[in-house]
């Protein structure tokens, strides 16, 4: 030891100087040495970095991690998951457009859809996944922008065909924006299957820890924006002297419009720090991912069989509907499970309340398993109507299954029951 620490006060350096941890660069400004290069940067910001309301290095460095693990050619960090769809979406739609979705998605993001974006002049017409590629056409109009769905629907579970709904989407010269949260790259990678945008909450599986919020949008570089549709990334900004996306960023155009204009306006960026973090999760993605998939599989198959179940949702299980869905486009199911308890609302909460292991929180897709009874929780918002049209019954508890002893997640299980009836 004594000898180390000559080596180093005599200015020994090693060879490896690389850092085994990502940098927090803890900083909200960069120096210029001109005034004209500060001028430059304004003119095209991806010259250099401007202000931490667009971009840091330590975020950079996980957006890029994460691009590559979609198979992306660029991405953004959000501040939430909400923050990365709502900017996906008001990267291509404003005033008097229209969007196309799935009705099985997240209660926040109905919300997001049906209220604050009708509050912005943009309509929302959602579609069931089930319904005939007729009715799908049917809701297009010559002012809609784009197509949404989530790879796994939160809480229905339901599996999205994402080839189909790419293809009805293309024939219409729109994208299809799908949210991967729930199936993280590990399991599914939508680009593969014809997908033009995904978008993250970073918050859930990619974090895996609660420790930090955050979204992220990637862009896959495949989508033709010149077919006329789109003149903001075809036609001149003017709050960029006349920069044509698609002309000066080719591939790169929806993605760093959304970082030019969206981000400039909103400021929704992430602080370093969560991007720290968020890469600490990143770094165990696969191998929580694995485990979750395999501790939810055996805790699908015990509520398919217990008596206090009327019906499990689970696209691992092979009666699921979703089942075949899976086998295409997924690796694993991922750790969430919804199921619908026997005697509605009433025994759901009893049922919930008796759990000791499993938390009863607003989160999902944590390392420790949690519940959630969305129609008294999280979806309260919903109409009985909108609650059928997500797949949400009065008795469906989401279960997140985390990663303790599946004997020990297990046996909390059976106790809630027993004390449930």
């Amino acid at each position: 030891m004594k000898d180390a620490t000559k080596c180093l006060h005599a200015g020994y350096k090693p060879k490896n100087t690389e850092p085994r941890v990502m940098p927090i660069v803890q900083s909200t400004t960069y120096v210029y040495d001109s005034t004209e290069e500060v001028a430059a940067v304004f003119d095209d910001p991806t010259r250099s970095l401007i202000y931490s309301r667009f971009a840091n290095p330590t975020v950079m460095a996980v957006e890029d991690k994460i691009c590559e693990l979609e198979g992306g050619v660029g991405a953004m960090c959000t501040t939430s998951g909400q923050a990365a769809t709502l900017l996906s979406v008001l990267n291509l739609c404003q005033a008097g457009d229209s969007l196309v979705s799935l009705s099985e998605i997240y209660g926040g993001t109905i919300n997001l859809f049906a209220f604050t974006l009708k509050k912005l002049g943009i309509e929302c017409i959602f579609v069931d996944k089930n319904a005939t590629d007729e009715e799908i056409h049917a809701a297009f109009k010559p002012n809609t922008k784009l197509v949404f769905g989530e790879t796994i629907a939160n809480p229905a579970l339901t599996v999205l065909d994402i080839e189909r709904f790419a293809n009805i989407a293309h024939s219409h010269n729109v994208p299809l924006i799908v949210d991967n949260t729930f199936a993280t790259p590990v399991l599914c990678k939508p680009f593969d299957f014809g997908a033009d945008i995904v978008i993250h909450s970073t918050t859930k599986y990619m974090d895996g820890h609660a420790v930090q919020g955050g979204g992220i949008i990637i862009d896959s570089g495949n989508f033709d924006w010149s077919s006329g549709n789109f003149p903001e990334l075809t036609e001149p900004d003017e709050s960029y002297h006349g920069i044509v996306y698609t002309e000066t960023y080719g591939k790169l155009a929806y993605i760093l419009k959304a970082r030019m204009q969206l981000m400039r306006d909103f400021g929704c960026y992430p602080a370093a720090h969560s991007a720290f973090l968020l890469n600490l999760g990143l770094e165990t993605l696969p191998y929580r991912m694995k485990q979750h998939c395999e501790n939810a599989m055996t805790v699908a198959e015990y509520l398919n069989e217990c008596d206090m179940v009327e019906s499990v949702s689970y696209p691992g299980l092979e009666g699921d509907p979703c089942h075949d869905l899976a086998k295409k486009y997924l690796k694993g199911s991922s750790g969430v499970i919804s199921f619908v308890i026997k005697g509605g609302r009433e025994t759901a909460v009893k049922f919930m309340d008796s759990l000791k292991l499993a938390s009863n929180e607003v989160h999902v897709a944590d390392i420790r398993t949690c519940v959630l009874h969305p129609a008294s929780e999280t979806h309260r918002q919903l109409s009985d109507e909108q609650l059928a049209a997500a797949g949400i019954e009065a008795g469906m508890i989401r279960l997140s299954v985390g990663l303790e002893d599946i004997d020990d997640i297990m046996a909390d299980l059976k106790n809630a029951f027993a004390e449930a009836k």
